[in-house]
């Protein structure tokens, strides 16, 4: 059987050990708060839009909608996945060439059919 082994940290590590899990935690919280207030501006906009507020008009609420989702996942995959924390730059490097590619490849078979 493998033999567990304790470690006792000193009161100075778990000090900065609370100190970093409190600053981790006001920034998930922090995050959270700021997906949570553009998700109501975006549902703002629609109901706006569809009780035909002046100035809402559906060309200006569909690139706005698309740009707070892409923020939103940006800080989705940052935050709540951890990816802010040491040690995850493969994990990133493979999401973003995902994404990248995800992009590219549709938009180049777009032009090549419209051209």
């Amino acid at each position: 059987m493998a033999d567990i082994q304790v470690y006792k940290r000193t009161p100075a590590e778990q000090s900065l050990a609370q100190r970093r899990a409190k600053q981790s935690m006001r920034g998930q919280v922090m995050m959270f708060s700021l997906m949570i207030f553009l998700t109501l501006i975006s549902f703002s906009m629609v109901v706006a839009h569809e009780q035909g507020v002046a100035g809402f008009s559906k060309y200006f609420i569909v690139p706005i909608l698309m740009l707070f989702a892409a923020v939103q996942v940006g800080l989705q995959l940052y935050y709540f996945m951890h990816m802010s924390e040491k040690g995850h730059g493969i994990p990133q490097m493979f999401m973003f060439t995902g994404a990248l590619l995800g992009f590219l490849i549709p938009l180049t078979f777009a032009t090549i059919v419209w051209w």
